[in-house]
């Protein structure tokens, strides 16, 4: 009897768990491309209705980001995971996503242009369109402070080992986002250079900016599937990952906070 009403206990409990974030695709165009994303659906939705449009990694939509949305909807948040690519160019390997991130990096109007899309599709599913924040990955982290330099109507963006450069040709106009960058201490990826020169955009723009830096991580620390070698510069940092999510779970307390 104990075994078989633990066996159910188990069971429900599955079950409350698995409605507790509803996630489901999402079709939507930029012209003629066909665009996918998800939409990550809480079972109950927070007061203000904030939400938040994930930006992902290299890779594209894959386990992280959507592992993501959906504790991000658990929280009570109406979560959009956008397509930047397109349901017929995901790449296959590193060195395809690698030449397809370097173009969005590159034509940076085209990048701000999906992320807008799919700001748009969150707005649809019923968030709060004076409640937003943008939240990226890698190359989605680098995305999300395109969102900020484009004055998207987002209270605030967060990335995630983001790449911070930017072509030095581009004019610098005021931020009103607010920013958040969580970086690894130690990623080689991101030199001090180009550090350095985001930083001082930051303060050009007059941005409100935070940049916080985590001991012994690299590139990709939150990635649970990027192993653990630190020096190939790509590495899952556990304490930096639960400390930058924190992190994130704190700004947007500020952001949308109610006045």
């Amino acid at each position: 009897m104990n075994t078989r009403f633990s066996f159910s206990t188990i069971i429900i409990f599955l079950s409350i768990m698995s409605i507790q974030a509803q996630l489901r695709n999402v079709s939507y165009t930029d012209g003629n491309q066909q665009l996918e994303g998800i939409l990550a659906q809480p079972k109950t939705i927070l007061k203000h209705k904030a939400g938040v449009l994930l930006l992902p990694a290299w890779m594209g939509i894959e386990h992280n980001a959507k592992e993501n949305a959906t504790e991000l909807a658990k929280l009570g948040y109406i979560t959009f995971v956008a397509d930047i690519y397109g349901v017929d160019k995901r790449p296959q390997n590193t060195k395809e996503a690698g030449q397809i991130a370097g173009h969005y990096k590159t034509n940076y109007l085209e990048y701000q242009k999906r992320i807008q899309l799919a700001l748009d599709q969150l707005i649809k599913a019923g968030a709060n369109p004076d409640k937003i924040a943008v939240i990226g990955y890698c190359f989605g982290g680098s995305g999300a402070i395109e969102a900020a330099r484009s004055n998207m109507k987002v209270q605030g963006v967060v990335s995630f080992h983001g790449g911070l450069g930017r072509d030095a040709t581009r004019n610098i106009e005021p931020i009103k986002p607010k920013v958040l960058i969580l970086h690894g201490a130690d990623d080689f990826f991101v030199p001090e250079a180009e550090i350095k020169a985001f930083q001082e955009e930051m303060n050009k723009t007059k941005a409100d900016w935070q940049m916080v830096y985590y001991a012994n991580a690299v590139h990709a620390f939150t990635h649970k599937d990027a192993g653990n070698n630190k020096a190939s510069g790509v590495a899952y940092n556990e304490k930096a990952a639960k400390r930058s999510w924190e992190a994130m779970k704190v700004f947007f307390d500020e952001i949308f906070k109610t006045e």
